[in-house]
């Protein structure tokens, strides 16, 4: 059971502490906490107040999104990128970066259709934001988070807010995913083709971590994975027709969590 605390207790600690989006499986989060397992990186988990913007996360990170890391001092961190970039510096070894500039320009490329602005996941989240905003059913919403339908859809409204949500950006997205999905299946198959398990090189990268992570909120993993996620939230992961067109990427991901990552995923 993971033990999560206070952003005030984290602000009173030193090391490394990461605030997490606490109780479900949120891919930005899931993949910062398998870079930082992959390096044994030992961390304070810490969750904010949840639904909706924390005033204390504001306080401390200028920012209300999840995950950020904070070590020490410094300034925190709230973009894949610069989570990234610490978690290398802090323990070098095993690299997630790759030493070949042409390999890192992919990586850093492909990572951000994946985990980016207009990425792969934020195309995803304004069609599910979609879905709810204009379902007009009076089918109740279970979330283990709220009390009734009504707070899911001030939270969804919240949300469409962050990610952009407009009618134009909703009718784009279906084909950025597609795209983007196809481009990684593209990537993955040129390296099996050469004998490679990865996607870059002969070695796990931090690619190979962000697709895994990104992947479960698309593709519903093995229950064995998540024995503690809320049965709502399971239902909820519905595979994605371009995903299952593109089984490779699955299978992909299956290896990636079964040799290198922390199963089973706590949250």
């Amino acid at each position: 059971m993971v033990n999560y605390i206070s952003i005030k207790e984290a602000r009173a600690m030193s090391g490394l502490r990461v605030v997490l989006a606490a109780g479900s499986i949120s891919p930005w989060s899931e993949a910062l906490k398998q870079v930082l397992f992959v390096k044994r990186l030992p961390f304070a988990w810490v969750a904010p107040e949840m639904p909706g913007p924390d005033p204390e996360l504001q306080a401390w990170t200028a920012q209300t999104s999840m995950p950020v890391a904070v070590w020490n001092e410094e300034r925190p961190r709230s973009t894949w990128t610069e989570q990234l970039n610490l978690a290398e510096r802090l323990a070098p070894e095993p690299a997630l970066i790759p030493e070949t500039i042409d390999d890192r320009i992919a990586m850093f490329g492909l990572i951000n259709e994946i985990a980016g602005e207009n990425g792969l996941a934020w195309c995803k989240r304004l069609l599910m934001l979609h879905q709810r905003l204009t379902d007009e059913s009076d089918a109740p919403v279970v979330h283990h988070r709220f009390k009734d339908r009504e707070g899911f859809i001030n939270y969804a409204r919240y949300l469409g807010g962050k990610y952009g949500y407009d009618p134009a950006a909703v009718a784009r997205a279906p084909q950025r995913v597609a795209a983007i999905l196809a481009r990684l299946h593209a990537q993955l198959q040129g390296q099996l083709r050469s004998g490679r398990k990865y996607f870059l090189g002969d070695r796990l990268s931090a690619l190979d971590i962000y697709w895994a992570s990104f992947s479960l909120t698309s593709s519903p993993s093995p229950p064995e994975w998540t024995p503690t996620m809320n049965p709502a939230q399971r239902a909820g992961i519905a595979p994605d027709p371009a995903m299952e067109r593109l089984p490779e990427l699955i299978e992909h991901r299956n290896f990636i969590y079964r040799e290198h990552l922390k199963l089973p995923i706590e949250f």
